[in-house]
């Protein structure tokens, strides 16, 4: 009845939030500075934009300066499956050495992969980039079966045969565990694909560590309850109708309620903004809102399963994490350079989790593993704004090409 009750509302509420967007519009074409119409233009635009969309946003990324130049870019579905799409960002011809091929690894937890436009953005400029495009579980049909855990992992190691030998992996956040077992797997089967270098960034690797709100809530309750009071079935008209998810708006509305003032307050300065006829400065805020408030339903398979054996019971960490009834070797790896990345002030995933990795592949040369603590930056801040591209986008960028081999 969740998803049914939500579906009704966001119904109701749709004429209201039109109206108010076409309100703005036509006043703003007619305000003066400061005066009446131009707080209700700005009051209107604000009211517009508070509201949920399902529909991935563009990534946006026409083209990207490489030495100088501006090289013109284009997407192209390399493998599409119903619950996800290898993506790449294909560049026109770039003078000088090939780039390596980088598979970026974008979290299944609310959002669609376009969280991680600007870290695609920046990987562009030194590398061929390839992207995990995950699908909202909303819109595929009940035929084409669940997803799991164990298909993110599968779809990983799929899309790294796709690109083929020579591939690198950056993770961010979630599918850390993912692709730290992806590259297990790969390694001790001696995949040709296998990656020749793993950055994993802000990720569970080990949620023992330094526990968060968000590893407190994940343990507060048995996972049962999570079943019970989470998950809900899509309701008509879309495509995956009665399909199993827990459902986007649920997420962001977990998220949103950790640093709800923080959110408030945006909304309040984009108002502001508007009313002081500072454009650039409201669009700024727009433009995050727009990505944050575009939300992705998940299959409850991969939901619940990713709460209990990642966030409840460590499976990764305790050597307990099986595919497809084989258990995860992460000792197999001896070849793969290791890179984790964390942020000081990460308050979704603490220092000392993501480390975690270092010590449970002993197989891995000291010389082939590093790590790096970014002073400043909170969660997002490890993959995106101008210390991830200054300060952390260097290193990775520096792991990335000493392992070309």
């Amino acid at each position: 009845m969740l998803y049914q009750a939500y579906q009704l509302q966001s119904d109701l509420m749709s004429p209201l939030r039109l109206l108010a967007q076409q309100a703005s519009a036509s006043l703003w074409l007619r305000k003066t500075e400061r005066s009446l119409l131009r707080r209700l233009s700005a009051a209107g635009e604000v009211i517009s934009r508070m509201r949920l969309t399902h529909t991935r946003p563009a990534y946006g990324i026409d083209s990207v300066d490489v030495g100088g130049e501006a090289v013109p870019v284009t997407e192209e579905a390399v493998m599409s499956m119903p619950f996800g799409t290898l993506l790449r960002f294909r560049k026109a011809h770039v003078s000088g050495e090939p780039q390596p091929p980088v598979l970026l690894v974008a979290p299944l937890s609310g959002h669609f992969a376009t969280l991680l436009r600007e870290t695609a953005r920046t990987l562009l400029q030194d590398h061929d980039v390839y992207i995990t495009d995950w699908h909202n579980a909303r819109d595929v049909s009940l035929r084409h079966g669940p997803f799991s855990l164990d298909d993110y992992i599968g779809h990983m190691i799929r899309f790294l045969a796709a690109i083929g030998p020579g591939a690198h992996v950056v993770a961010v956040c979630q599918p850390c565990v993912a692709a730290l077992a992806a590259t297990a797997l790969m390694a001790e089967d001696d995949h040709p694909a296998q990656p020749r270098s793993l950055t994993l960034m802000a990720g569970p690797v080990d949620c023992r560590v330094n526990p968060t709100g968000v590893n407190t809530l994940a343990t507060s309750k048995p996972i049962d309850w999570f079943e019970k009071n989470l998950i809900s079935y899509v309701p008509l008209p879309h495509a995956g109708f009665m399909r199993r998810v827990y459902p986007g708006f649920v997420q962001l509305a977990a998220f949103l309620s950790m640093n709800l003032d923080r959110h408030k307050q945006a909304f309040r300065h984009m108002y502001d903004h508007l009313v002081a006829g500072e454009v650039e400065q409201a669009r700024t805020i727009q433009t995050f809102y727009d990505e944050y408030l575009a939300v992705n339903d998940l299959p409850a398979e991969f939901y619940l399963e990713t709460v209990e054996k990642v966030f409840q019971t460590y499976d990764l960490a305790r050597g307990q994490l099986r595919f497809r009834g084989r258990v995860v070797n992460p000792a197999a790896i001896r070849r793969t350079a290791l890179f984790t990345v964390e942020g000081e002030r990460d308050d979704i995933c603490s220092v000392g989790q993501t480390v975690a990795a270092h010590d449970l592949c002993p197989s891995i040369r000291p010389y082939l593993k590093t790590h790096h603590v970014q002073t400043g930056v909170g969660h997002y801040g490890v993959f995106s704004g101008r210390k991830w591209n200054q300060q952390i986008y260097p290193r990775v960028r520096d792991v990335i090409h000493a392992s070309m081999g």
